[in-house]
């Protein structure tokens, strides 16, 4: 009797599986005397638990990422103070306004990532989504670790004319058009097209069926925390540069400032953080939702008709 109650509370969350990894956990549903909600479980519950925590090294390593979006709105745009913003004779862009190129690159790929590159990629790889989440996310690491590397050259570049003009001061604007700061705001907006929408569909899918709102919560958690990573960042790259009496790499002015070697150190990082990715990607197990729910309507199925042929023998019947 007791098995069958627990197959038939399986059979109402459908998105369940029995995973074998963190095992210890299972001793949460052993019965010792105590029926206090606090010190006893339900498999349900266990099984959920083991589903949220395999999700929590993808949470990790998608952190480092949301860092970039953070620099967007500081230091892309500080960079952008210092070029030459005029857009015609009579027409200015401002600097802030920058921030609107990823967010427009990032719709417009969305379109042509569902309407052309899946439709395409499917033929091959036979997956309805064209490629797997993972596999979305992975690239969009590596399109951030691009955009990095290009963001680097660029202020490289600015930095040499700085000098060769030698326009080293704070308010001292740069002979060069803002627009060479394109390239990086619009792979920035691709990389999140891949990034963020595909990592808000993989917590939302593979969370269980009781979690959606929290798988949710951990996928937009991971970005917040990009924020404060990268102001960690910024602070102790400040303060580690400027010791022994050097310049720094980051200061109010930007034209004696070295936001190149910046950029190129938080690629090394983000390399790192793919390599890592990489590794835990591979050994991740996805849910298989359709082959669980069958077996389990199936197990619920067997115990009802059980069930419901006991109960047929111990009745008397009718006639007699």
């Amino acid at each position: 009797m007791h098995e069958t109650k627990i197959l038939l509370e399986l059979s109402n969350v459908h998105t369940l599986i029995l995973l074998s990894a963190c095992s210890f956990l299972d001793k949460a549903a052993i019965k010792t005397g105590q029926n206090s909600p606090w010190m006893l479980c339900t498999v349900t519950q266990i099984e959920e638990t083991k589903q949220m925590t395999k999700l929590v090294p993808i949470s990790i390593f998608t952190i480092i990422p949301s860092t970039l979006g953070m620099h967007i709105f500081t230091l892309f745009i500080k960079q952008g103070m210092t070029l030459n913003n005029k857009m015609g004779p009579r027409f200015n862009m401002s600097p802030g306004s920058l921030s609107s190129i990823t967010i427009i690159f990032m719709l417009i790929f969305i379109a042509i990532y569902d309407c052309i590159f899946v439709p395409m990629i499917r033929l091959y790889t036979k997956n309805p989504r064209g490629i797997t989440i993972l596999q979305r996310i992975g690239i969009g690491l590596v399109l951030n670790i691009i955009t990095l590397v290009i963001a680097c050259l660029v202020e490289r570049r600015r930095l040499n004319v700085a000098r060769e003009k030698n326009l080293l001061g704070i308010a001292d604007k740069i002979p060069l058009t803002i627009f060479i700061l394109l390239p990086q705001f619009a792979l920035s907006g691709i990389a999140d097209n891949f990034v963020e929408v595909a990592k808000m569909e993989f917590f939302y899918d593979q969370a269980p069926e009781t979690m959606k709102s929290l798988g949710t919560a951990c996928s937009t958690a991971s970005y917040g925390l990009g924020g404060f990573l990268s102001t960690f960042f910024l602070s102790a790259v400040a303060d580690i540069t400027q010791r022994h009496g050097r310049k720094g790499w980051i200061l109010d002015n930007v034209n004696v400032s070295h936001f190149d070697y910046y950029y190129a150190f938080i690629a090394v990082i983000s390399l790192l953080n793919f390599l890592c990715f990489v590794v835990v990607a591979k050994f991740f197990v996805y849910n298989d939702v359709k082959h669980n729910k069958s077996s389990l309507e199936m197990n619920a199925t067997s115990s009802r008709e059980n069930a419901g042929l006991s109960q047929s023998t111990s009745q008397p019947d009718a006639k007699f």
